[in-house]
């Protein structure tokens, strides 16, 4: 089984910081193989046995906190579940025009829809959202540091996520599938 591991929250700012080598040792030490990682924010591809990807998420934490004294969650999606994140991208036109101005953000269960809506009329800006299970596609044509929705969407969820941009997303899937 082919798995996406993302890493919330690591090596941003000088914070909890892992260097991608440090984690595809760990990963292979864990048994898994074919293990490759993309950029320094904590995007890691590997092949394992079959596993539920809840369960999944609990052991690579505990590993990470064991060998490296960090805390950070891991959002596991199997290579299926990836390849539909790319196949379910409502921004289509946005992807292809600016695909670093669109994020997709994995959470640890689904979306509640309502609270989606109320989201995206709290926006005042050009950002869109849309979700879809436990993902949340979102448009920041004037750039995320720029964008007054950014802040509300963890509040307004009452969830954690961690996002990845569209370029990210497409080389994860590439690794998938390679």
């Amino acid at each position: 089984m082919i798995y996406v591991a993302l890493l919330r929250g690591v090596n941003v700012g000088g914070n909890n910081m892992i260097a991608m080598a440090d984690l595809r040792a760990t990963l292979a030490k864990m048994g898994f193989t074919n293990v490759a990682t993309i950029l320094q924010s904590g995007n890691a591809v590997f092949h394992g046995k079959s596993s539920p990807t809840a369960a999944l998420e609990k052991t690579l934490e505990k590993a990470i906190a064991k060998h490296h004294g960090l805390t950070p969650e891991f959002h596991v999606r199997t290579a299926d579940e990836w390849q539909a994140i790319v196949a379910g991208n409502p921004f289509t036109m946005e992807a292809k025009k600016d695909p670093g101005h669109l994020l997709v953000s994995c959470y640890k269960a689904p979306i509640d829809k309502a609270r989606v809506e109320a989201l995206q009329a709290a926006i005042t800006g050009k950002e869109r959202v849309h979700a879809d299970g436990r993902h949340l596609y979102m448009t920041f044509p004037d750039g995320i540091g720029n964008s007054k929705a950014a802040p509300l969407v963890d509040r307004m969820l009452e969830a954690k996520g961690t996002a990845r941009n569209w370029n990210t997303v497409l080389k994860l899937a590439q690794l998938t599938s390679a």
